[in-house]
């Protein structure tokens, strides 16, 4: 049995946030062990996945926390004297919710049950769309032994003038996102570092809102007439061409919609500096997409609990 003590009781209000029998429906059919092991719990395992987003841990990291953290034993539901799962079961358990694409459904249910707890609005709701560019853990051009290259090869060079006006070049992924008003994250993408942000513009929206916002490089006409055909306001930031300066009318449109639109900006900042997601964890696309996707989950659930208490992180 667990001992009671109120430093083990902080993780009580995200657990109680959550009806995780519901999320266990969705994880009924997995199984990441190898033949002789124990068969862990899959909520267990997703709980637990959960606590290596939120303190940034690595699959070593997590195993020798459960072994010896109380509170993490709570939350995850192990008692004091049972065994923990070793790195390797995480990460076959990581590898079950890629392979049976189980993330998108996680993510909503999560934002479901927030739904009905009046934490995430969905009625009349607005997307707001933006990427972010995540460095490859392996990023230089390295060789080994054998003379093979060491960089990711599923990643990819991308190129972004920074506000000093110098050229960034950043080799790795990046992270599609859209999120609410509130700064609840609705859908996601992973994509490599030389894919556009705009190519994952329609892909994140349900259709259905009321008004999109994205910076000027999500500005097409074929995405406006997107729009347009749903009858969803257009309030993509409004870019100059050449030989076709902004107007004054729309300097003004853009001011009026910049405040909406740095809401996902704020977002990405937490996920970066809280969730560690500056830097790939992993090598190739799908692994880091996936840490990704579990990433937005616990960011969820943190928001909602945020919310109730009355702050921002």
């Amino acid at each position: 049995m667990l001992i009671n003590h109120e430093a083990l009781e902080e993780l009580d209000p995200v657990h109680n946030l959550i009806d995780w029998s519901e999320v266990e429906k969705h994880l009924s059919h997995i199984h990441a062990k190898k033949r002789g092991e124990k068969a862990w719990p899959p909520i267990m395992m997703f709980k637990s996945l959960l606590l290596q987003a939120w303190y940034g841990l690595s699959d070593p990291a997590l195993e020798k926390q459960l072994a010896r953290d109380l509170l993490f034993r709570r939350f995850v539901g192990l008692d004091i004297a049972e065994s923990v799962p070793d790195h390797s079961s995480f990460w076959r358990f990581r590898k079950q919710l890629q392979d049976l694409k189980l993330m998108d459904i996680l993510l909503h249910e999560i934002n479901v049950q927030l739904s009905k707890q009046g934490l995430y609005i969905k009625s009349g709701e607005v997307s707001i769309v933006d990427a972010s560019v995540i460095q490859a853990n392996r990023s230089r051009p390295n060789k080994d032994k054998q003379g093979k290259s060491t960089q990711d090869s599923e990643a990819g060079w991308n190129v972004k003038a920074g506000s000093d006006g110098k050229r960034k070049s950043t080799y790795g992924f990046k992270a599609h996102m859209n999120v609410d008003e509130d700064g609840f994250i609705k859908a996601t993408g992973y994509t490599a570092g030389n894919v556009h942000d705009s190519n994952c513009f329609t892909e994140l929206l349900s259709g259905n809102e009321s008004a999109v916002y994205a910076d000027s490089a999500y500005q097409s006409e074929a995405h406006g007439q997107w729009l347009e055909q749903r009858n969803i306001e257009n309030r993509l930031i409004k870019r100059a061409y050449r030989n076709s300066p902004l107007t004054k009318k729309d300097k003004v449109f853009n001011q009026q919609h910049a405040s909406v639109r740095c809401t996902v900006e704020r977002v990405f900042g937490v996920l970066k500096q809280h969730y560690g997601l500056a830097k790939a964890r992993y090598v190739g696309l799908a692994r880091n997409r996936t840490r990704f996707e579990l990433i937005c989950v616990a960011h969820n659930i943190k928001r909602g609990l945020s919310i109730r208490q009355g702050s921002w992180v």
